[in-house]
């Protein structure tokens, strides 16, 4: 059971998120103004990300060479060696290093992630072009401004800041801007860590995948993101006997695969809780209204947990998708004539498994609520579990305190993704990476990721850019 008071205490002596500090304690009302040099980067930043957006790197095909090829023009202009890798025709990722010594140790080294390539676009849904780079008051729209090329400019900034400024590294800090995220990374990290890990190596990274809640203009919690589920593909496939449509048959596969969907929407995977989960929700229940804390602390009990866990979904589904495996129907295929029927029918599940939890248990119990003999599954391979990173590593902490000074009195919790992301490619590695929303994004803004208007507020585009570079700086700049 979730216990506000003690076991907070308990996450706050164990490093596994910072304690919020009161004014009383000395903690300003707001963190310290950026230095005219950090103003500076992050007007030119702005600049970089609208050219970025205007690189249309929809995946498929990707494109992503050109978007590599402009950041490198970038990097030259800054006297920042790079080097653009190619994958696939047209496809490809850049890497850039700044050395903190004649020799490298890749156990030290700090990674700074991002991903160039981007969801598709229904461009008659949007308002302005989606690679136009338009600002239209406070705003900068255009697709994957969020998901995930808003990162990849504040990395390289950073890497250009630390540049300028000469900055004494206690390590080597990396940049690396890839493809092929959206589709699964098989002509983008896949083949970053099996051709070309000896360019990325790195004991440390940073990349996307975090969470970041407002409320009423405020910072309410910052999630970091230290795991994540594993997705995976299931087809399912019903067949019988085809025939002409004016003829109905028993066994037609389109009503066996119909009746076999729905059992499988209504089906309800139990509530699981890990330490990651534990935390996070201990860490953000005191943010909360008081209803929704209720509930958050009844999550983890025995008569009240699948009850919990429907009211916390229904407040905000990644909530509910943090705690149990989940399963979502995305694509139906039947027949290709009206007036036939088809001797087969097939749908597609995209099921997201928490760590550790074997996805072959789950398919036999979703057989067993179908329990239709017309009706198989077919596992397609998909991707192993990766190890959580450290909550007490030297990044953690770094990322906590200053998420200290940057949002004073906002707890920082441990973070279990929903969503799959890159970072697994590292953790399998034994690369300490953690995800981040550097961004303060409203809810409506987050919503808008990958979807119709894609936009970032410019305060929150610099607020992402300073986070990320006071992070890195305080982490590997010698004091």
């Amino acid at each position: 059971m979730l216990r506000e008071k003690s076991f907070t205490a308990m996450l706050i002596i164990a490093g596994l998120f910072a304690a919020p500090r009161s004014h009383a304690q000395g903690a300003p009302a707001q963190s310290a103004m950026p230095s005219p040099a950090l103003v500076q980067i992050e007007t030119e930043a702005t600049n970089w990300l609208q050219g970025l957006v205007r690189i249309n790197t929809t995946n498929p095909p990707g494109n992503e060479i050109a978007a590599a090829n402009y950041i490198k023009g970038i990097l030259d202009k800054e006297g920042i060696s790079s080097e653009v890798f190619e994958t696939a025709p047209g496809r490809g990722f850049i890497v850039a290093r700044l050395s903190s010594s004649p020799v490298p140790d890749p156990s030290k080294a700090l990674l700074l992630l991002g991903h160039l390539d981007v969801v598709g676009v229904d461009r008659g849904k949007w308002t302005v072009d989606p690679f136009g780079g338009v600002i239209n008051g406070s705003y900068l729209f255009g697709r994957g401004i969020i998901d995930d090329k808003a990162m990849v400019i504040a990395n390289m900034a950073t890497l250009i800041e630390l540049k300028r400024t000469n900055a004494h590294l206690n390590r080597d800090v990396l940049f690396l801007a890839e493809g092929d995220e959206e589709t699964g990374g098989a002509q983008g990290m896949q083949v970053v860590v099996t051709k070309y890990w000896n360019k990325v190596a790195a004991g440390f990274a940073i990349n996307q995948g975090g969470d970041l809640q407002m409320k009423d203009g405020k910072v309410q919690f910052l999630g970091v993101q230290v795991s994540e589920k594993v997705a995976s593909k299931v087809d399912v496939i019903a067949t019988g006997t085809p025939g002409p449509a004016a003829l109905p048959l028993q066994d037609n596969p389109v009503a066996h695969l119909s009746a076999a969907i729905a059992k499988i929407a209504a089906y309800e995977t139990p509530v699981q809780f890990d330490s990651v989960t534990r935390a996070y929700f201990e860490a953000i229940a005191p943010a909360q209204d008081e209803d929704t804390a209720k509930w958050m602390r009844a999550l983890d009990t025995a008569d009240r947990g699948q009850h919990a866990a429907r009211i916390i979904a229904d407040k905000n589904p990644v909530w509910g998708a943090m705690i149990r495996d989940t399963i979502s129907p995305t694509i139906l295929q039947g027949g290709t004539n009206a007036n036939l029927i088809p001797a087969q029918a097939k749908a597609v599940l995209d099921i997201r498994m928490l760590p550790g939890d074997p996805l072959d248990l789950l398919v036999s119990k979703l057989k067993a609520a179908v329990n239709d003999p017309a009706v198989r599954f077919d596992v397609e391979p998909g991707a192993e579990p990766a190890p959580s990173s450290s909550v007490s590593s030297d990044l953690y902490n770094s990322i906590t305190r200053v998420a200290a000074n940057e949002f004073p009195g906002v707890p920082v919790a441990p973070y279990l993704s929903p969503s799959s992301t890159d970072s697994s490619f590292l953790r399998e590695r034994s690369v300490q990476t953690y995800g981040l929303l550097p961004f303060p994004l409203t809810a409506e803004d987050r919503a808008r990721a990958n979807g119709n208007d894609e936009r970032i507020s410019l305060d929150a585009f610099r607020k992402g850019v300073e986070f990320i570079y006071d992070v890195v700086s305080g982490f590997a700049v010698e004091k």
